[in-house]
């Protein structure tokens, strides 16, 4: 049979993702669906993957697309008459360390939040069920008994079938050789065949390649950065009386057990991964292993015969290692890229691409389908990735890593080891020599906090207060009560000029833009629902060009969000991030350490709140932003970058008080003023009006994007609000995904949190429930906030705890 010369959408790769996404699709109603595969379906690594089914993850959605897999899974069989080898054997976690059983315990907590049965388990009970295991330094363990397994290429299979019963066409043994655009669209694929070449016109073309998909996706000038690892497990022979046991998990001995068919594998997870395909993949790739390597084994296998003894008697049947596909952030790749409209991807799933292929096909789908994803997917949103992470050798040593990373300690504040120093500011070597220590975001080192004279400057990591909790404190409080000069060059910086270019931001800018010159405006940028698509502010440059200024982690989604909506609209849309660097001078004595360096007045009357101007800076000029993301008296320096390290060493000179201060310090300001974190409290799925932004939406514009969706929330009210949270105990620590307990019963999780140095204690915020209730009935209700395991009591409140009328910013 040929292919047709035109479909509504093709998908490139025949692994699970690509069968998923062709069977959500054909379900939505799709019959004009071609998927092809260049060899035979599953033929990449989706034949040999482990097939274990997690149903937690890291997050409320990413857990929704895990749960939804093991649903779809279930029902496979009985739709199609495959036999899936789904089975809800559950699993168990151990923990042969304090940290590993606190990590668990939080874990578990997560799992309450998101109504997953868990049940923490003791050594004994383990032992129970698990009869083969040691557990003599076992502390504890986690059991979710709804996890399961399953049999990878049999589940592709009837994803397949059940499209193909569809309408959908699947050809196997069909190379897509480029695929084919115009004007900034994909215009369908070019592919070779048993019967020679052809071109199928397309609306949408998928990326599902798996380890191919980064090479595929270059050709079109398209980022998705990933890169293979080899992965290794071994199957023993036949155990006598082995069962159905539960999945297993020994993340302290990066290794995880499954029984099937009688038999006992091992598999890991190893610290130091080994690359592989770094000179491409060859042609004939099918069904291949890779090499045999004992050496690279061999811990991880002694481990496992001390902690599973049987593993010293039972033969050997399979030895397996096989490429799989990981990412710079372990996180897969999901939605439309920013480069090209209509090309889509679905790929680089870290080695659990079963358990996320069945949900991620249907987010892909549904995004596909009605234009927006079904809720927020920022965490595995393919505009986060960073062009230059397209790298072969940047993903080389990457990756190397975060296979490793699956089974680390999850602790917080974790800095990647791996593929750093590629985006400097230009004051990176004179903040490292004032004992900065560097985190990482999008690429960008920045100075997260400095240690002291004498103090080792590195990270030592724990669930507990760290030890450079007293390094941020002092940090803190320098900008509470002097002053504190932060390093944030990392800012996203986009100018927007042209004609239209009022117009164009004010339809896209829930904030009215149309404003003096010089004013600086925050702003949220919605969806039709409301929804909070990105966070900035919009400064007045000239009566036709404005900055935004944004998250160095959200530029990539914030541009691609600006130039789909650009339309007819006369602007021009410019990256110019790398052009200033930005010093944030912020304290009650920055006024005082401005004017030493400065001749310019910066009182109210010159200088108010919300103002932007160039003014002469040492030798140089800058203009001088006065907004604050700390709560304090301060302003954001924009200095070009040629004179960035002249104008901090004049900052410097000028005011040796002045205390250096890194982004952890930034953070823990931020959150005693409850100012919001994207990605984190303020989504896509976040209704603006219920994340307490409201005052930053101007009703009075006749339009913008989601104007109609703020007027029918203040119609309706508020199903839910924003509450900020102070722990009573202050030596508890809230980081992120902890447990709101409201009057004994859990309502949702911590979206960010911090320590509160200030204020005395932990804070975080969260979203609680409130259909139909009074800011007095939120407020009078008993708080606690659950970690791991534990409660503790929590004051709440909808305004901020920290000045709460803003007094000290605008003073």
């Amino acid at each position: 049979m040929g292919l047709p010369d035109k479909a509504r959408a093709v998908i490139i790769g025949g692994g699970i993702s690509g069968c998923s996404v062709a069977y959500h699709l054909a379900k939505a109603g799709w019959t004009d669906i071609v998927l092809l595969e260049r060899k035979r379906l599953t033929s990449g690594t989706t034949w040999h993957a482990a097939g274990l089914i997690g149903q937690l993850r890291g997050s409320a959605n990413m857990t929704r697309l895990a749960r939804y897999s093991a649903g779809l899974y279930v029902g496979l069989e009985a739709e199609t008459g495959i036999a899936t080898g789904m089975r809800q054997v559950g699993s168990i976690s151990v923990a042969l360390t304090a940290d590993r059983m606190e990590e668990l315990r939080r874990q578990a907590t997560l799992a309450r939040i998101f109504d997953v049965e868990v049940g923490e388990v003791s050594p004994s009970e383990i032992k129970a069920m698990y009869p083969h295991l040691e557990v003599g330094d076992v502390l504890g363990g986690v059991h979710l008994p709804l996890d399961g397994q399953c049999d990878p290429a049999n589940i592709a299979m009837a994803l397949a079938k059940s499209a193909r019963m569809r309408g959908a066409v699947i050809a196997e043994g069909v190379v897509v050789t480029r695929v084919t655009t115009a004007g900034g669209r994909v215009t369908g694929v070019e592919y070779t065949g048993p019967e020679g070449p052809g071109h199928i016109a397309a609306d949408v073309v998928i990326n599902c390649g798996g380890m191919w998909g980064r090479d595929l996706a270059a050709l079109n000038g398209v980022t998705v950065p990933l890169h293979a690892c080899e992965h290794f497990y071994l199957v023993t022979e036949p155990v006598t009386g082995l069962g159905h046991l539960p999945v297993l998990r020994v993340p302290d001995e990066c290794a995880y057990y499954k029984s099937d068919a009688g038999k006992m594998m091992l598999g890991a997870f190893e610290p130091k991964a080994k690359p592989w395909g770094m000179g491409g993949i060859r042609a004939d790739f099918e069904f291949d292993t890779l090499p045999e390597d004992w050496d690279h084994f061999q811990p991880i296998l002694e481990a496992a015969m001390a902690r599973m003894p049987l593993f010293q008697s039972a033969g050997i049947h399979t030895f397996f290692n096989g490429p799989e596909s990981f990412t710079p952030d372990d996180r897969y790749y999901l939605g439309e890229a920013p480069e090209l409209g209509g090309y889509w991807v679905a790929a680089g799933y870290n080695s659990i691409g079963i358990a996320s292929s069945g949900g991620a096909g249907m987010a892909l789908a549904h995004w596909i389908t009605e234009g927006e994803p079904p809720f927020d997917l920022w965490e595995v949103d393919i505009r986060r990735a960073q062009p230059f992470q397209k790298n072969r050798r940047y993903l080389k040593e990457r990756v190397s890593e975060t296979l490793g990373l699956l089974y680390a300690d999850h602790y917080p504040y974790r800095q990647m080891a791996t593929s750093r120093g590629v985006r400097r500011s230009p004051l990176h070597e004179a903040l490292k020599t004032c004992g900065a220590v560097f985190g990482e975001v999008a690429g960008w080192e920045r100075a997260n906090w400095f240690a002291d004279a004498g103090q080792e400057a590195a990270y030592q990591y724990g669930w507990g207060r760290a030890n450079w909790w007293g390094n941020q404190r002092a940090e803190h409080l320098a900008v509470r009560t002097g002053v504190g000069l932060f390093d944030m060059t990392s800012f996203g910086k986009i100018r927007v000029e042209g004609r239209d270019a009022c117009a164009f931001l004010n339809r896209v800018c829930a904030a009215q833009v149309d404003v003096a010159l010089g004013r600086v405006v925050y702003s949220q940028m919605l969806n039709a629902r409301g929804g909070i698509e990105s966070d900035l502010t919009v400064t007045r440059l000239s009566e036709t060009a404005f900055l935004l200024v944004v998250p160095g982690a959200t530029l990539q989604r914030d541009l691609a969000w600006l130039r789909r909506h650009l339309g007819d609209d006369f602007a021009v849309i410019t990256d110019v991030t790398a052009a200033e660097a930005v010093l944030c001078l912020m304290g009650p004595q920055a006024r005082e350490v401005l004017g030493r360096v400065s001749p310019q007045d910066f009182g109210n009357g010159a200088h108010p709140f919300g103002t932007a101007r160039e003014i002469e800076i040492g030798m140089g000029l800058a203009r001088a932003h006065r907004v604050s993301y700390v709560g304090e008296l301060g302003w954001e320096l924009y200095v070009p970058t040629d004179q960035a390290a002249h104008v901090f060493e004049a900052l410097r000179e000028a005011a040796p008080e002045m205390k250096l201060c890194g982004l952890h310090a930034l953070d823990s300001c931020r959150i005693e003023k409850a100012y919001r974190h994207f990605g984190h409290d303020i989504t896509d799925e976040d209704h603006v009006l219920e994340a307490g932004l409201g005052f930053a939406v101007s009703r009075k514009k006749p339009a913008f994007i989601g104007r109609d969706a703020v007027l029918r929330k203040a119609e309706a009210g508020l199903t839910r609000r924003m509450v900020q949270f102070l722990v009573r105990d202050p030596g508890a620590m809230i980081f992120h995904n902890e447990a709101i307990v409201r009057n004994g019963r859990i309502v949702g999780p911590v979206t960010s949190g911090n320590y509160g140095h200030a204020l005395g204690g932990a804070v975080g915020l969260g979203y609680v429930p409130c259909s139909g209730e009074t800011e007095a009935d939120v407020l009078g209700s008993t708080y606690e906030i659950e970690i791991a395991g534990r409660r503790y009591g929590a004051e709440v409140s909808l305004v901020p705890m920290y000045d709460p009328g803003s007094e000290r910013m605008r003073a």
